[in-house]
């Protein structure tokens, strides 16, 4: 069941906390990545990417927890814009979706009519998250478990299946030319040929061309995981390899 998103003062708080961290955070481009054309990166996730998982906002603030890696990846591209909705996303060129909360229908609207009207987003669709959290089910911080977003994926052409048989772990799997690791992966279908996509390497990703933009399907986001059994180096590499994808004409 899709939980509700934290109210209006809490994001606030949040977001203010998030930009006191990123200020910081874009004095450093330590790690590749090709800088960015025609406006900042927004990204709309329910990962925790600009701030860490905490029980409280004080301990959010004083910037207890480590910050996430691919935070820099994405600094080092330009400004990066936190999103809590899809409402209002003109002026980006470049859209990072990770493991979003469902969509309501106007996001959907409008996240199609971005992409056409020349947009590209890079959106990573995981149906079984493996990240471990803070937070217990049902928690509404916790990051989303299971990604819910048939609508969109459809309209485009797509469904996202899942392999419950599968075996549990972490592999290694070549993705758009990017060596990332996977764990219980989702694989992408065609359910409409003639929408503008095409499916890559066994259905673990897809490409589409809309209009005059450009969507980049992920179906697992253990890449943007923090575990130590992959190298932060071949994590921040590979993802700065598949943006440089996405926004790529």
């Amino acid at each position: 069941m899709p939980r509700p998103i934290p109210d209006r003062r809490r994001w606030r708080i949040v977001l203010a906390a998030v930009a006191a961290l990123a200020g910081g955070a874009l004095l450093f481009h330590a790690f590749a990545g090709s800088p960015h054309r025609g406006g900042p990166t927004g990204l709309f996730t329910s990962l925790p990417i600009l701030w860490a998982e905490s029980d409280s906002v004080g301990s959010l603030v004083r910037g207890e927890a480590p910050p996430h890696w691919a935070r820099a990846v994405l600094s080092a591209r330009g400004s990066v814009v936190p999103l809590d909705s899809l409402g209002r996303i003109d002026g980006l060129r470049l859209l990072l979706i990770a493991q979003p909360r469902p969509l309501g229908g106007a996001e959907n609207v409008e996240l199609d009519r971005w992409v056409r009207g020349g947009g590209h987003v890079l959106l990573f669709a995981d149906p079984m998250l493996t990240a471990p959290s803070a937070f217990t089910l049902g928690d509404r911080r916790r990051p989303q478990d299971v990604v819910l977003l048939s609508p969109i994926l459809s309209h485009w052409g797509l469904r996202l299946v899942f392999d419950e048989v599968q075996p549990l772990g972490t592999r290694k799997a070549t993705v758009l030319g990017a060596e990332i690791p996977v764990n219980l992966p989702g694989r992408l279908e065609l359910s409409d040929p003639s929408a503008g996509c095409t499916l890559a390497d066994n259905g673990l990703a897809a490409r589409c061309t809309l209009g005059k933009g450009r969507a980049t399907i992920i179906a697992d986001a253990a890449l943007l995981e923090t575990g130590d059994d992959v190298p932060a180096e071949s994590r921040t590499q590979a993802l700065a390899a598949l943006l440089d994808r996405a926004d790529g004409d």
